[in-house]
């Protein structure tokens, strides 16, 4: 029996990609294997958001090669989409698939098996208008199931390589969405994650159709569907619709992860992001007003070309002011190929540096704040697995809806399930909890 083994870099979109390819393999007879023993097949998802995503594809893609010489080194991902010279110039790569027509790695396999000659098999992205079809029935982590609604994004943001390395905004066929969702459920998975490039965007490609027509049908359509959390959402595409469905639904979370990237106008213009910061906040409140005890979290780019003092406080006031949850903080780094690296005004490492330090202190802060208005209240969570600070006690970690990670004494049957539990003490980055009971499902079984 031939093996496989995988390495993912990069986003979740990635992990979830990684997922389906294994798939395709598992389908041919294949055994999945860890990436640091022997294989006959090495698949290297690569990321290029950054260029130190670049470089740590390489440095994977190089540890492959050496673990087994013989194997057939296949290279799919973002980075193999943006630079498929730069990856089959690595002596030993093999097969080069980009972000398209992975559904056709087999084939590039079995065709090097025979011919024994590399295979660059990366299109141009930008022509694609499709979506490709790739099936995750189950995931290898069984508590929370993502489900990718689309591919690609027509921002071009000025820091962002992201559209050439994913191609345009093209979104899946929600009789799939909600099939793949169904299927899901099935398996067991009381959760899941809408997911992709530009995940708010789903529907822009598509008449008659958007996030919102989606979100209603899968809350409709899909039986037995506990929880549903959306991704990321760009500001802009939290329509009064997208609000009205949230305000009327039973299963969305009280989350939403709403990257602001910079709480200044002039910076973001330099980004070119396509909102306000008096949009933003606009759309801030009228969400907390459908969904009390929503949280926010978010994305930062801190030291974006020409960010000065002034441009930096915007953010992180604007940040306090409207009680973010918990932010990813990002020091800016040059991505070659973009207008901002090309930017005059780089701003120095060590401002950057200092900066993301007194943002990510707020951010701890803000955690805190908003966590202790949930204790002694009793949440659900859904366990995921051992606490991995102490794994050899009882307890158990997951989230709550509001995505507040939960610890608490627990058992092993309890993983996947949704549980209630009280928060005894809130903290950050996690909160101290008291088992209290299982939700049960027999009802709905027996309404069956």
């Amino acid at each position: 029996m031939a093996s496989v083994a995988f390495h993912t870099l990069g986003c979740k979109v990635n992990h979830y990609e990684t997922e389906a390819i294994w798939q395709l393999f598992k389908a041919e007879g294949y055994e999945r294997t860890d990436f640091e023993s022997t294989a006959d097949v090495y698949v290297i998802n690569t990321c290029t958001v950054t260029n130190t995503g670049d470089k740590k594809s390489r440095q994977v893609i190089r540890r492959a090669i050496r673990k087994n010489p013989d194997a057939v080194i296949c290279v799919t991902g973002c980075y193999a989409q943006t630079s498929p010279a730069e990856i089959m110039a690595i002596p030993g790569v093999d097969i080069v698939v980009g972000t398209q027509d992975r559904v056709k790695m087999l084939e590039f396999i079995e065709q090097y098996k025979t011919e024994r000659q590399p295979i660059n098999a990366v299109g141009n992205i930008m022509k694609n208008r499709v979506y490709e079809e790739l099936d995750v029935p189950a995931f290898t982590d069984r508590t929370r199931a993502s489900l990718k609604i689309q591919e690609g994004c027509n921002n071009f943001c000025t820091f962002c390589i992201i559209p050439w390395a994913r191609g345009l905004m093209r979104s899946r066929d929600p009789e799939e969405v909600i099939r793949q969702a169904q299927q899901l459920v099935d398996a067991g998975y009381k959760e899941i994650v809408l997911t992709g490039i530009h995940t708010g965007g789903y529907g822009e490609d598509m008449k008659d159709y958007n996030l919102a027509s989606l979100l209603r049908d899968l809350e409709a359509q899909v039986k037995g569907l506990k929880r549903l959390r959306i991704s990321s959402i760009e500001a802009s595409q939290i329509t009064d619709e997208v609000i009205d469905v949230i305000d009327k639904s039973n299963i969305i979370v009280r989350h939403l992860h709403i990257p602001i990237q910079s709480g200044s106008n002039t910076v973001l213009k330099r980004m070119r992001r396509k909102y306000t910061m008096e949009f933003f906040a606009e759309r801030l409140e009228r969400l907390k007003e459908v969904l009390p005890g929503l949280a926010v979290t978010s994305d930062v780019i801190v030291g974006f070309p020409g960010e000065t003092e002034e441009e930096f406080m915007e953010t992180y006031n604007f940040i306090k002011k409207h009680q973010f949850s918990e932010l990813h903080v990002f020091p800016y780094s040059k991505r070659t190929g973009t207008p901002a690296a090309r930017m005059e005004d780089q701003i120095d490492e060590e401002v950057k540096n200092e900066r993301v330090h007194r943002l990510i202190t707020l951010s701890d802060q803000l955690a805190k704040e908003y966590a202790a208005q949930f204790e002694n209240e009793v949440l659900e969570v859904i366990p995921e697995e051992k606490f991995k600070e102490d794994p050899d006690s009882d307890l158990y970690e997951g989230y709550t809806d509001n995505y507040l990670k939960v610890v608490f004494k627990g058992t092993e049957d309890m993983i996947g399930k949704i549980v209630k539990v009280k928060i005894n003490k809130a903290g950050y980055p996690y909160n101290e909890g008291q088992f209290v009971r299982v939700l049960e499902d027999s009802i709905e079984k027996a309404a069956i």
